[in-house]
């Protein structure tokens, strides 16, 4: 959007060259089928931003094994994970199953939700267990960075 006073503000397609933290696994770009990373914002993208980060879990078979795509961790800031179904005539079914850990808490996420994670509380693994349609998630947190 360049060439207008404010379009410096819209986020089209994804940073390049992203470091990933110690606990995650690395995350391809979405497309040609696949899930992945859709769009990243930190203040490297927009000088001031906070940190988001978009992503799509593509459908896998029911044989494949589980994908876990984050390891135990914390932070010293709050985080907000949410997770959403794809399936517009049902947006509150998840259409899939995702092991996620709150401190010692293993939960089975089967609907679409917005989880908050205070600071300084372990966190994850994040698990993909099934997937049978598309699940749209974002993170995000107060920061500029995401540490």
């Amino acid at each position: 959007m360049d060439g207008t006073k404010y379009g410096k503000y819209i986020v089209t397609q994804l940073k390049p060259n992203i470091a990933e933290a110690s606990w995650t696994n690395p995350v391809q770009a979405a497309g040609k089928g696949r899930g992945g990373r859709v769009l990243f914002l930190d203040s490297e993208v927009v000088p001031g931003a906070f940190y988001v980060e978009v992503a799509f879990g593509g459908p896998r078979k029911t044989k494949q094994e589980p994908r876990s795509v984050a390891e135990p961790h914390k932070h010293d800031y709050d985080e907000v994970l949410c997770m959403f179904g794809t399936d517009i005539s049902d947006p509150y079914e998840l259409n899939g199953e995702v092991e996620f850990w709150l401190g010692d808490e293993k939960h089975i996420i089967t609907k679409s939700c917005i989880i908050f994670i205070p600071k300084g509380l372990m966190h994850c693994p994040l698990i993909y267990r099934k997937v049978k349609k598309p699940i749209f998630s974002f993170t995000t947190h107060h920061g500029k960075m995401y540490a």
